[in-house]
């Protein structure tokens, strides 16, 4: 004889409150690594850390043009293309709507299959760079600022290529700590997300830039932590939320794809008049 026994799911309210619970300790705990793995650095412990210390990044700046215009078929999609906080809903104090829309190209060290059928070029590139962790383009819209945060983990650096930059370039710009920059098309640079870093894009058009982040080169020791932090985290809902939420959103770009593959189909077919 055997009992069927369903499922008990927890009440929303405790899985809020377990969820509230290791965010906080969870950013204690990064917090107090981030003084070992700046020790550990092969690479300077600063807000902005300069192009030189990393050789991979000439393959971007070569192949700018190529990228943009992938970065431009994506967007012919861009009512499929989500806002930030639609697959990391933790970012819903940052991401309001539709102002800050991320195409995912790579999450989680994983490179996203679907999505990057419209981004072949971009995505051998990337996959160049060592341990790459995520790779999206991000679009931000006009008018948009999106407020003073930090990241989670020094053990990871952030880049930055711009793609479609406003005419007005000067008023779309990048503060991370008391470095403000600008971002220019066809121009790499790379910071650690975990000094206060806000974005402001005070024109009318739109902004589109590749952003990747990848391990910070580190000692042995701040290789090992690194690397446990990111296997605990992938255990908990800050991972697995996203990951489902990807998912869901490559699934409805496929979707899209295909449908607009078949419209054009259908037109070529059809007979002149």
């Amino acid at each position: 004889m055997t009992d069927n026994v369903e499922k008990i799911e927890k009440p929303a309210h405790l899985k809020k409150g377990r969820r509230a619970f290791i965010k906080k300790n969870g950013k204690k705990l990064m917090r107090a690594v981030a003084t070992y793995q700046g020790k550990s650095s092969k690479v300077p412990d600063t807000p902005k850390i300069s192009n030189e210390h990393f050789d991979f990044l000439g393959a971007f700046v070569e192949n700018w043009e190529s990228i943009r215009d992938e970065a431009r078929e994506v967007l012919k999609f861009r009512d499929e293309i989500p806002g930030f906080q639609e697959i990391s809903p933790d970012q819903y104090r940052l991401a309001k709507g539709k102002n800050w829309k991320t195409y995912v190209l790579f999450g989680f060290g994983q490179r996203l299959e679907k999505n990057t059928q419209l981004t072949p070029k971009t995505a051998e590139i990337l996959e160049k760079v060592p341990n790459l962790q995520t790779a999206m383009f991000s679009i931000l819209a006009p008018g948009y600022h999106i407020p003073a945060h930090t990241g989670v983990t020094k053990g990871i650096l952030r880049c930055h290529l711009g793609l479609i930059i406003p005419k007005d370039y000067e008023k779309c710009r990048i503060r991370v700590d008391n470095t403000i920059t600008a971002w220019r098309e066809g121009e790499i640079f790379v910071f650690d997300d975990t000094f206060e870093h806000e974005v402001w894009n005070d024109t009318d058009e739109e902004r589109v830039i590749l952003l990747f982040d990848f391990d910070r080169p580190m000692g042995i020791g701040g290789r090992l932590l690194n690397k446990g932090l990111m296997s605990a985290m992938k255990k908990t809902a800050f991972y697995q939320d996203p990951k489902k939420n990807l998912e869901d959103a490559e699934a409805r770009m496929e979707a899209a794809i295909l449908q607009n593959n078949k419209n054009l189909e259908a037109l070529s077919d059809a007979p002149d008049h």
